[in-house]
């Protein structure tokens, strides 16, 4: 197998890793296990985790397999930049964190009541506090900056452009969700607040100076 099929076939294993695992968690799917399993769905997001993790093993094994010399390297003056994503990346998770049930996020409050939250906010409320007030996904923001402060070689830039478009549409989909969830509280806070980046937050405080 030549460099280039290998290349394919590795964009080809993320893109379906991918679909699977937007699949099943997507609407549809949720409601055929509720119809399916009514006294067993509650277990779904555990499972949906555990699939999540077991079958990225070996796509992460694949890449592994390709990894190569690096076509581009932080060096020099680029380190300070790439330090920073880094810093921005574990900030916009820890500042996440405090606004995310993290039990439920993994599954667990779901076991214990049938009446879980349907998103990942505390206290089954919207929540724009905090980090929230500045973007709408710091999560998958700080996915964005993690990923693309390594060294990266074919393989990898591969798999980061595969990932980062399956961030941005995934964000989107689980936008119909939390739309459908909040209503028009929600349509509110997206005219408000940006997707990933700080946009509309830095325009507002730029009217002010």
């Amino acid at each position: 197998m030549n460099a280039l099929t290998e290349y394919i076939l590795l964009a080809v294993i993320w893109g379906v890793y991918c679909a699977v695992h937007s699949l099943t968690i997507s609407p549809p799917f949720l409601r055929w296990v509720r119809n399916r399993f009514p006294k067993g769905h509650r277990f779904h997001r555990l499972a949906f985790n555990l699939f999540s993790i077991l079958t990225l093993i070996p796509v992460v094994w694949y890449s592994w397999t390709l990894s190569s010399a690096p076509i581009f390297q932080w060096e020099g003056s680029l380190r300070g930049l790439q330090a920073a994503f880094i810093v921005i990346g574990v900030a916009l998770l820890a500042a996440g964190a405090l606004h995310y049930d993290f039990r439920e996020f993994m599954g667990f409050s779901q076991i214990s009541t049938t009446d879980a939250c349907r998103s990942i906010g505390k206290d089954c409320e919207l929540k724009t506090s905090g980090i929230l007030g500045l973007v709408r996904h710091p999560w998958y923001t700080a996915v964005f900056f993690l990923l693309w402060a390594r060294d990266l070689d074919p393989a990898a830039v591969i798999v980061n452009s595969v990932l980062t478009v399956y961030v941005i549409i995934g964000t989107h989909l689980e936008e119909r969700k939390l739309i459908a969830v909040f209503g028009q509280t929600y349509q509110e806070y997206q005219k408000e607040v940006s997707m990933f980046f700080p946009i509309k937050w830095l325009l507002s405080k730029s009217k002010h100076l």
